[in-house]
């Protein structure tokens, strides 16, 4: 089964919370609510999330302090955050949005099919990033497995490795689609900015995956840490 990602809806007004909920239930992910800045870090300690939707208008911590809390965090800070507002100041408003850690800054009332959108591009970007993960994890394991039963078992990581290159040349495909799509959708420049950070990961782990190779001189030592 799919692990499904989590979408952090952060907003003091429930009733905001619930049409939320309503536009992004088609996405079937995890919706997880929070009506306050402080809520929103509490969850943040415990779980990872996707992307968060931050109102900027609350009472208390706004969303421009709670913006500032999570992007102090290293645990928190590469999570994309699209700020929610119900007002517009104009030029200098929005820039401080942006100063803040967004990726996006939508003003209410909102296209719930562009918000739908918007979101699912970062949803998308964070599953391929965990499946990346995890089977970077495996092929680590797998190495320091064979390397310590050895005789048998040396033919065994050239498999593991055939398996994952072709399983990294999917994802490798889907993300250069998603690149393409970005850039004829004239998306903003934050989504392409993500999507360029994805392929710049993927490269690194297809480096990796080929100083594996016999014959290269590689060993489990050169496979880089999924960040």
């Amino acid at each position: 089964m799919v692990q499904k990602a989590k979408i952090l809806l952060v907003d003091d007004r429930p009733e905001n919370l619930l049409a939320l909920e309503a536009i992004l239930s088609a996405l079937d992910q995890t919706l997880v609510r929070a009506s306050s800045g402080e809520e929103a870090l509490k969850a943040l300690l415990t779980d990872d999330f996707a992307v968060i939707l931050l109102d900027v208008q609350m009472p208390g911590m706004d969303g421009f302090e709670t913006a500032a809390h999570i992007k102090r965090r290293e645990r928190t800070r590469d999570i994309p955050i699209i700020f929610l507002t119900a007002i517009n100041h104009g030029p200098h408003h929005t820039f401080r949005g942006y100063a803040a850690g967004a990726v996006d800054y939508i003003s209410k009332p909102f296209d719930p099919w562009v918000l739908r959108a918007k979101v699912s591009v970062f949803v998308e970007l964070y599953m391929k990033n965990c499946k990346l993960r995890e089977q970077a994890a495996l092929l680590r394991l797998q190495l320091e497995g064979d390397g310590h039963a050895g005789g048998a078992h040396e033919k065994e990581p050239a498999g593991l490795l055939a398996e994952l290159s072709a399983r990294l040349a999917a994802v490798e495909e889907q993300a250069e689609a998603l690149s393409k799509q970005l850039d004829d959708e004239s998306a903003d420049a934050a989504a392409v900015a993500t999507a360029a950070h994805l392929e710049r990961k993927l490269t690194g782990l297809r480096r990796a995956l080929d100083a594996l190779e016999p014959g290269t001189g590689g060993g489990a030592g050169v496979l880089p840490a999924q960040s």
